[in-house]
């Protein structure tokens, strides 16, 4: 089933999408979050599409905002692209190959849960950026709690999938990181989500046998081809992503694991990175962003002028005096 988060009468909606595009409105569900939330895992959203299908139709998709499907309670956004990191290092550090490490463990950090923002919406420049970038992704959804899971275990756990762009400030992130922490407000402005929660059982007949999702995905910039690559072409599966993510802690209902930037163009800074120099140039107000995944949907958003900075001091260098 696909399920769609909608604005009706400044109210959120949930419902099933339908093949002609019809939205089903979930009975008694004031949210898909709501719905994700309960814990109760893929049966119970399931079981509520199929009381959605049975009620009287809403509205057509096109004639509604779509809203993000959920509001995350966390996102881990991980690094599985072999690609993607070969051409980042190029872009960023000037270094050819993977490092060894990084064969280790799917490696993640967290991003911004409350800045997530619906498939067509207007995304802000980040304050203070002039390189904002793209960030070509597929979202697993959590649906029930789970800790120290193994992959097989995890499979039970992952309710959905979403697209996912992460926007990247390039400048404001390689500065930050020469901290060795990071990245913080190189990827605090937008997350998108969308357009859809397409539940883990419609995806299944794109699994491969070694247990990755065989699906599409394209990118374009101002309706012209950027990247595309295939999602199967990961280096962890989603349920090993989600049993690492609950090693020693756990993962809960509406938690949301990104797969990390797809290559061949899943973003402009691995393109920098092969190409020696930003061809196609970052992005700006007024370029648009479409983002497709095959089975599950198209993303387009539109970049549109952010907030000045506010001013800030620099830090102090303090005389130490010791008491």
């Amino acid at each position: 089933m696909r399920f769609a988060a909608y604005a009706h009468q400044h109210q959120p909606c949930a419902a099933v999408v339908g093949e002609d595009g019809t939205l089903h409105p979930v009975p008694g569900a004031r949210s898909l979050t709501e719905l994700i939330r309960s814990g109760e895992g893929l049966p119970a959203l399931l079981d509520a599409g199929a009381a959605a299908l049975d009620a009287p139709p809403g509205p057509h998709v096109s004639q509604v905002r779509l809203l993000p499907p959920l509001q995350p309670s966390s996102v881990r956004d991980f690094v599985t692209f072999e690609e993607h990191v070969e051409g980042v290092r190029r872009a960023v550090d000037g270094v050819a190959g993977v490092p060894e490490q990084w064969y280790a463990a799917p490696t993640f950090y967290f991003t911004n849960p409350h800045a997530i923002y619906g498939p067509h919406d207007d995304v802000p420049m980040p304050p203070g950026s002039a390189a904002l970038d793209f960030e070509l992704e597929v979202g697993a959804v959590i649906g029930r709690e789970g800790s120290d899971l193994t992959p097989e275990q995890a499979r039970d756990h992952i309710v959905g999938y979403t697209v996912f762009n992460d926007w990247s400030a390039r400048d404001l992130q390689s500065a930050e990181m020469k901290v060795g922490l990071g990245p913080c407000k190189g990827k605090d402005t937008a997350t998108t989500l969308g357009p859809y929660l397409v539940t883990a059982d419609e995806l299944e007949p794109y699994r491969d046998a070694d247990g990755f999702l065989r699906l599409a995905l394209t990118a374009e910039i101002n309706g012209e081809a950027v990247g595309e690559d295939l999602l199967s072409h990961m280096s962890w599966t989603f349920e090993e992503m989600a049993a690492y993510a609950s090693r020693g802690t756990r993962v809960v209902p509406g938690d949301v694991l990104g797969s990390g930037t797809c290559g061949n163009g899943g973003c402009l800074a691995e393109l920098w990175g092969r190409r020696g120099e930003q061809t196609p140039p970052p992005l700006k107000p007024g370029d648009t962003v479409t983002l497709t995944v095959e089975g599950i949907g198209t993303v387009a958003n539109t970049v549109v002028p952010g907030a000045d900075p506010v001013p800030l001091p620099a830090g102090r260098r303090r005389h130490r005096e010791r008491p």
